[in-house]
This record gives structure tokens, C-alpha cells and sequence, in this order.
């Protein structure tokens, strides 16, 4: 966990989901709290911390109200692996499609990426200056003729001599070209450099082979490595030095970490900090007097079960273990309920939150107070064409109660359907945007009522628009 994850408390995490997500302060405690729970975990002592399991998290409330937002912030800020998967996309044992294990060789890839770039941002600085090393001998190649280098072109060029007896000892003109190369004098030109294309690694160099996923640790890291090096392949390329030191410095801080170093710290972080985010939960539900579908439906919940409950499954960097994994459940459950799922599935969430419905009052809220509201993302997109957009309070409130109106006649959408109406009122300006000119627009309630209104009042077409 990192060193910043630590130092949030419950309220911490709470005011800083209220940036971005209005409203549903009681799934936003659940979350905090379980978040603060993975810290606690780590502190208490060896001959009880295995015996605390994570309590799983299901979410229920209609769509667009902020379940998956709450749950991508949280990743963000725990810096923890996080996947977030729909399960309506496995099938059970046996039936074509993806097998639930792939979520955890998923979430053992984030946090392999995780600890690595980690790592490499600590060899950072030793990666620049062997990558700086590299360019200089692109720019000078031992043994090679004396080339002439200028500051700038037409420019008196600096003509190097050749190296001195003692090999040891830096040249003259090596060092007047780390000089120019550390002044950025150089960055225009070109050199060609060898880079390494990254291999798939493993026996998943053979796609659509089945169970191909899980081919990797069978045989042996040895195997994988031969197989992996086997897909790498190298070529040439004419870059800018710029680009050349930026290549170079990945490629060198990719050699300088310790891999072995970095698996067994992903698999630690995997199974001691990783969440996961079953989205779309509902749609497994099996219901009463139902046949054909929802068999196998019920089979991807059996299936799950022995993930969340605690399971051990095998990836190509090893095997990991779901014991202490954080799962988070969300589902609008408009044709299903809780009670729905397996009641082995429902005994593994102990912790149920509803979620409510938006208003317009709320909807409200959401067009003005997020770090990255709609309104923001608007003026944004349209200011590049030198069009500044100022939205009065009412023309707001307006656009808020035609999204309310809606899902109240339409389905209940939730605030995606802000996405809806902010295009319409806003689809004749961007259009014609690139082509006004620099200018400030002011949004009325007038200007909004005027694209809108008709459309509600007419529930047919409304139903195809908005």
C-alpha cells in the first residue's frame, strides 16, 4: 500500500469521493471504512492478521446514480490493483466464453505494472545516464572517424580529435557533446538506434489455444522464458536524440529491476491489497421458474464462489490467492434482488448499501461542483476552437429538470442522461464552433428551453432522442 494510501483516513476518503461523485454518503463510508481496513489489516499481529477476511461490498441502486464512479475513484486513490470486470461476460464451466479465473490473472497483470513502474521510477536517474552513455556512442562510435558538431545550424562546427592514448580517460569531444547533449542542443537530431520488441511472453505466443491463460506456470518458468525471448525480436529505427534518450532510459530501467523482485511483490500486493469490481452483478441472477439462460447463469455464480470465498489460481507469474481480496458487488437489480443470488454468493457480501436515486436538485449539483464536471468538460472542448461558454444558473437548473423529466416519463437513466440533454442543447454550437470565431456565448434558460421543451412534450420522439 502505498505511502500516501496510508495516511488516508475513512474522512479523508469520503471528502475526497466528494469531488467527483455527488450525493450517496452511505456507500461512500462502507467503501472508506473497507479501504481503511486494508491498512488496519497490515498492522495487526502475525497470529491474527490471516484470520481477518475482507467484507465484501454489494452495491444496489438504478443505473447512472455512481456505483462504478465510486468504485474507479477508490482505485485511484488506494493505488491498490484494481480490476473492474462485468461478469455478465463469463459463462460457467464448460459453455464457451472467458472462465472467472481470468479476474485474477487480470488483477495480478495491474499489479505487475504497479511495482514496476514503481521500481523503474526509483532507477530512474542510473537509467538516464546509461541511456545518456548509449547516445553518446551513437553520436561518436568508437573507432569511428571524427564527425563535426555544431551548436546550431550555420554555426562554426566543433571538430573532435581524436581520443587520446589513455582509453580510460573521457575525450575531449565526448565531453563537449555531453555538454551540448545535456543542453538539449541536440535533441533535433537524427541517430538509429536498436529497440527491443516486448515478446507476449509464455505459451500465450500460441493465441486461441485452450485454457491458454493458464499454459504459463504448467511448464515451467524456464519454458516461459525460452518462449518469451523467442517472440522478442529487434530493429532498427531513425529517431531524435530526445527520443533515442527516452527509449534508451525505459530499455536500461527495464534492465536495471529485478523481476523475480518485482513478481513476488505484485503477488504479495495482489493478494494482501488487490479489489475487484463485479459490475453488473444482477445480471446472473437465476429467478424462480425460469429455465434455459439462467442455468448458466446460476453456474457463473458457482463459479465465482470459491473465487471470493478464497481460492488459489494459477498465472503465469505464479499461483496467487483470493483469501484477503477485496471484492465490491453493483447492480441495478430492476428485474432481480439480492435474495436472487445463490445464498452461498450472498453470505460472502455482508455489507449491503443502497444507493438512491438522483433529483433534479442533485443533477443540479453534478453540472456545477465535480473536479470534472460536464459543464467543465464542455467549455473545455469548445474553448480550443476560441469559443468560451457561460452557462447562467437558470439555464442549470433548466438542464437539470429536463434530464429529471425525463427519467421520470423515459427509463430512469440516472445523471447519464445529462449526457443526453447537454447534447442537444449544446449540438448546433459545436457544430458550428470551428466556424464563428472567437467569441463568449452565454447559455440562457431560454437558449435551453428552446432545444428541449419540444422534445419532452412529444413522448414518442423523445423516446427515440432523449
Amino acid at each position: 500500500m502505498s505511502a500516501e494510501s496510508r495516511s488516508f483516513t475513512p474522512r479523508m476518503v469520503v471528502e475526497e469521493l466528494d469531488r467527483y461523485v455527488i450525493g450517496q454518503h452511505k456507500a461512500k463510508r462502507a467503501v472508506a471504512i473497507a479501504m481503511r481496513n486494508r491498512w488496519r489489516r497490515q498492522m495487526v499481529g502475525d497470529a491474527i492478521r490471516d484470520e481477518i477476511s475482507p467484507k465484501n461490498i454489494i452495491m444496489v441502486g438504478p443505473t447512472g446514480v455512481g456505483k462504478t464512479e465510486i468504485a474507479r475513484r477508490l482505485a485511484k486513490l488506494s493505488g491498490a490493483p484494481f480490476v473492474k470486470v462485468e461478469v455478465s461476460k463469463f459463462t460457467e464451466v464448460g459453455y464457451v466464453g472467458r472462465d472467472v479465473d481470468s479476474i485474477v490473472r487480470d488483477l495480478i497483470e495491474v499489479g505487475i505494472q504497479i511495482v514496476r513502474t514503481e521500481m523503474e521510477r526509483d532507477v530512474r536517474a542510473e537509467a538516464k545516464s546509461r541511456a545518456e552513455e548509449r547516445v553518446l556512442d551513437l553520436l561518436l562510435p568508437t573507432g569511428a572517424e571524427p564527425r563535426a558538431y555544431t551548436d546550431r545550424p550555420g554555426e562554426p562546427s566543433v571538430t573532435p580529435t581524436k581520443p587520446s592514448v589513455t582509453p580510460t580517460k573521457p575525450s575531449a569531444t565526448r565531453e563537449k557533446l555531453r555538454e551540448l547533449l545535456r543542453a538539449g542542443k541536440l535533441d533535433d537530431r537524427e541517430v538509429e538506434v536498436e529497440v527491443e520488441e516486448g515478446g507476449s511472453g509464455g505459451l500465450q505466443l500460441l493465441p486461441g489455444m485452450p485454457m491458454g491463460e493458464q499454459m504459463g506456470p504448467q511448464f515451467g518458468q524456464q519454458l516461459r522464458d525460452m518462449l518469451g525471448a523467442f517472440g522478442r525480436r529487434k530493429h532498427k529505427r531513425k529517431v531524435k536524440v530526445a527520443d533515442a534518450r527516452e527509449l534508451l532510459a525505459a530499455e536500461e530501467a527495464a534492465k536495471l529491476v529485478d523481476q523475480d523482485k518485482v513478481t513476488r511483490e505484485a503477488i504479495r500486493r495482489t493478494e494482501q491489497l488487490g479489489v475487484v469490481f463485479l459490475d453488473e452483478i444482477d445480471k446472473i441472477c437465476s429467478r424462480e421458474n425460469v429455465r434455459g439462460a439462467d442455468v448458466s447463469r446460476e453456474g457463473v455464480q458457482r463459479d465465482l464462489l470459491p473465487l471470493v470465498e478464497g481460492a488459489t489460481v494459477s498465472t503465469k507469474y505464479g499461483p496467487v490467492r483470493t483469501d484477503h481480496v477485496l471484492f465490491i458487488a453493483a447492480g441495478a437489480f430492476h428485474l432481480a434482488k439480492v435474495s436472487d443470488l445463490i445464498p452461498e454468493l450472498q453470505g460472502r457480501f455482508p455489507i449491503r448499501v443502497e444507493l438512491e436515486s438522483l433529483g433534479a436538485g442533485e443533477f443540479v449539483r453534478i453540472l456545477r461542483e465535480p473536479a470534472n464536471s460536464l459543464l467543465k468538460q464542455y467549455s473545455a472542448l469548445l474553448e480550443t476552437e476560441g469559443v468560451v461558454l457561460t452557462f447562467d444558473d437558470a439555464a442549470i437548473d433548466a438542464m437539470a429538470d429536463a434530464a429529471w423529466r425525463a427519467n421520470s416519463t423515459l427509463e430512469n437513466i440516472g445523471a447519464r442522461r445529462l449526457h443526453t440533454v447537454l447534447e442537444r442543447v449544446l449540438e448546433e454550437l459545436s457544430f458550428e464552433a470551428s466556424e464563428i470565431g472567437a467569441r463568449e456565448i452565454r447559455i440562457t434558460a431560454a437558449y435551453v428551453h428552446e432545444r428541449v421543451d419540444t422534445l419532452l412534450q412529444d413522448r414518442d420522439l423523445s423516446r427515440h432522442i432523449l
